[in-house]
């Protein structure tokens, strides 16, 4: 899956008439790929998934649905969903990560709309946001933030969406849910607490305090069994050796890569991939 994620890092919005303010977090633009592991998760903050191309699926609780170009996806707040995408038509999608803001259009705490009358003005803002964060010059956030504000006006314009403020989570959630979606992007290069502390302004020691109060897990421990979720995929599904499979996802050494993938997973991964080939009736490597 090939990512390109900006986070926001100083609030710009306007306060809205009523006081409250809607605060743009994160864009992350990604085209999907077959090597992608989805598994439901949530965040900390409301997610608009704006389907630029291809076909694909979206999970949100039990529920699951088709979606395509021009389709916009609202989840909510802590709502759990992940996405799949159609084999021979890669999914792309730009999402946008929302503080203060949710669908009230659901009960489930999720909406699937097709953009009609407002695609063209919310496919150029869109276009716009994803040249901004490319070139990330200073004013950035600022006309970012406006984009977002224009593309809610656009959607308070249907009748078949109504959107309400959501207060947002804690600071310290906020930060724990960027630092964790940080690592699923960026799991196979070489992160350290401090760059991810740095990432989200706090001590390391703070983050790595409240990041284990959020996922009863260090921040690291998580890289690691990111890391391992998807050697699993790499021994099952390619012929790659035990030694590229742990540089591809970023170990310092063979011999870390093996101990951790039994610490985690109770034998060696030569002994889990035997065993896969074993019971799918192919020879072991």
């Amino acid at each position: 899956m090939s990512t390109q994620q900006y986070i926001i890092g100083k609030p710009a919005a306007p306060e809205r008439e009523d006081g409250e303010r809607v605060l743009l977090r994160y864009i992350t633009r990604t085209h999907y790929s077959e090597e992608w592991n989805s598994t439901l998760h949530t965040h900390a903050c409301a997610e608009l998934f704006f389907i630029t191309g291809g076909h694909g699926a979206f999970q949100v609780w039990q529920d699951r649905f088709p979606v395509a170009i021009n389709d916009l996806v609202v989840i909510n707040a802590g709502i759990p969903h992940t996405e799949t995408s159609q084999q021979g038509s890669p999914m792309e999608y730009v999402v946008l990560g929302v503080d203060g803001l949710g669908t009230m259009t659901d009960i489930s705490g999720f909406a699937l709309l097709h953009l009609a009358a407002e695609q063209e003005a919310v496919s150029s803002c869109l276009r716009m946001m994803v040249q901004e964060i490319r070139v990330q010059q200073p004013g950035c956030d600022e006309i970012c933030q406006s984009l977002l504000d224009v593309i809610l006006l656009r959607l308070r314009r249907r009748e078949d969406f109504s959107m309400s403020h959501s207060p947002a989570g804690p600071r310290s959630s906020r930060n724990c849910d960027q630092v964790r979606r940080y690592i699923d992007n960026h799991f196979k290069e070489n992160l350290t607490l401090d760059q991810l502390a740095q990432m989200v302004h706090v001590s390391k020691y703070h983050l790595a305090h409240t990041f284990h109060e959020e996922f009863h897990i260090s921040p690291i421990s998580y890289l690691i069994a990111r890391r391992i979720q998807e050697s699993r995929f790499l021994l099952r599904e390619t012929d790659h050796s035990i030694s590229q499979i742990a540089q591809i996802l970023g170990f310092s050494s063979l011999s870390y890569f093996s101990q951790s993938f039994r610490r985690l997973e109770g034998i060696s991964p030569i002994e889990f991939r035997r065993r896969y080939h074993r019971k799918n009736g192919e020879s072991g490597s």
